[in-house]
């Protein structure tokens, strides 16, 4: 069978499926193509699950911690069925939402094996799209234009293969029906320190190495620093510019044994398990690109800043274009695609416009440039550093550990970078993220109204530093 249709969207995950919407929404007729469930990884296997076992996490350690606010509380006890139960039902209720929006916005689901085809029967040009049903029939999907968006896998670490149970991966440790004893985890970027903030509070013994000599590498140094500090301070034990030797791996009973080497010297572990958090690869494997002139460069496709690859009318959105793997970098990505297919305005992507975030406690929010990237431009900058504990709602939250800090140019007050460490980090760097989009100076920001008390405050403050007008500090 042969589908025609103006767009075609490879792939159902938070880039794909905002695609598929815009396109409708412009009036575009719309095949959305998946193999698995809608919503992808983000949804099912990422951000949503995890930030559930998050939050079950932080209010297990804040009501262990409940006698610093006067409340006494005995018998405090943890149902990690219950976590699970709570975490998949919020994984339910929005995929029931993604369903509701494809049939909300006439898009056409089919859910097979998706590869892109070169020129045939069916199309003069590349960008068709055959798909293997689940009963093994074959549809092709013809479109004026193709979207991919494939998403991405956890990257595996020869020797420590994952089996799910011993050796994990993210998408396995999400299935973990117990919480472990004990766990190494190997990569300190973005997942693996938010499983480390999340096993430590739910009272795993927990341990981190990172090759690199820092956590969270591509983050400003402050911010590694400070999540550091406080993770440590709860006891996750930290190696940095340390690596596992995966050939020493072996089963001891009900436990494992790896060699940590640091410093050319080897230290023995024994763990419970080991979950390998070493960065994600984008899915641009066997779905068909062979068959097509698009650039492929070490499993990247190559896009324009319009999302273009080097076949023009194939264009291609997400983790599979390497960059920010974010769903939020996704779903904007795929707006610019579809824009621009459609031949509607629209501002060019630009990443240092996109919030990067930490959901550990502290949680971190960034956006724009690292003190290191901005000096490399060689601007001369002014940077100012305000501390939550100097703000009052912080300090009534119980949280008042962490900063935010701006980094700005000295002659022209342009914002070069916030980045933030504290409570509900995440919830607040979208203002300067605006502040991005307007090219706003950091005088504007500083002089915008903020209500008092609350964490937001921080902001305002901080931009007011960096010429020494903040009245709090």
């Amino acid at each position: 069978m042969t589908i025609t249709c103006d767009v075609a969207v490879l792939g159902g995950g938070t880039g794909g499926y905002t695609a598929a919407i815009r396109a409708a929404q412009l009036g575009k007729s719309v095949v959305l193509i998946e193999q698995d469930k809608l919503g992808g990884t983000c949804l099912h296997r990422g951000c949503i699950p995890s930030k559930a076992l998050l939050r079950s996490a932080e209010m297990y350690a804040e009501m262990n911690q409940s006698e610093a606010y006067g409340i006494e509380a005995d018998g405090v006890r943890l149902s990690f069925s219950k976590v699970l139960q709570r975490k998949d039902n919020i994984v339910g209720k929005l995929h029931q939402g993604v369903q509701y929006l494809m049939s909300k916005n006439k898009i056409q689901v089919i859910y097979g094996k998706g590869r892109v085809i070169g020129p045939s029967i069916f199309s003069p040009r590349s960008g068709a799209v055959a798909v293997e049903l689940p009963d093994g029939e074959m549809e092709t999907v013809v479109p004026s234009h193709l979207i991919i968006a494939t998403g991405s896998s956890p990257r595996e670490l020869p020797g420590l293969v994952p089996d799910g149970q011993r050796i994990m991966d993210s998408s396995h440790a999400l299935q973990m029906e117990r919480l472990p004893e004990s766990i190494l985890i190997v990569g300190g970027g973005v997942i693996g320190v938010e499983w480390a903030s999340m096993l430590n509070d739910f009272g795993v013994r927990v341990t981190l190495v990172e090759a690199a000599p820092r956590l969270l590498p591509a983050e400003d140094e402050d911010i590694s620093r400070e999540l550091r500090k406080h993770l440590s301070e709860r006891g996750v034990n930290i190696w940095t510019d340390a690596y596992v030797q995966t050939d020493t791996y072996e089963v001891r009973g009900e436990e494992v044994c790896i060699q940590i080497v640091k410093d050319g010297v080897q230290h023995e572990m024994l763990t419970s398990t080991i979950l390998v958090s070493v960065g994600r690869k984008g899915n641009a494997d066997q779905i068909g690109l062979e068959n097509t002139d698009v650039s492929v460069t070490d499993g990247v496709i190559a896009v324009n800043k319009h999302m273009q690859t080097t076949e023009p009318h194939i264009y291609a959105i997400g983790d599979v274009i390497g960059g920010l793997q974010l769903a939020h970098a996704a779903a904007h990505e795929g707006l610019v695609a579809v824009q621009h297919l459609a031949g509607q305005p629209l501002h060019p992507y630009r990443s240092e416009w996109i919030p990067r975030c930490v959901y550990t406690r502290p949680e971190t929010a960034s956006v724009g440039l690292t003190e290191k990237e901005a000096k490399a431009q060689n601007n001369k900058l002014k940077i100012s550093k305000i501390p939550f504990s100097a703000n009052g709602k912080a300090l009534i939250q119980g949280a008042a550990e962490g900063f935010c800090k701006v980094i700005a140019n000295a002659e022209t007050d342009d914002i070069l970078g916030v980045h933030i460490i504290g409570p509900h980090a995440t919830e607040f760097i979208g203002e300067a993220a605006l502040a991005q989009v307007l090219d706003a100076a950091a005088t504007e920001v500083g002089y915008v109204v903020h209500s008092h008390p609350t964490l937001s405050e921080i902001v305002g403050e901080a931009m007011l530093h960096l010429d020494g007008r903040a009245i709090g500090i």
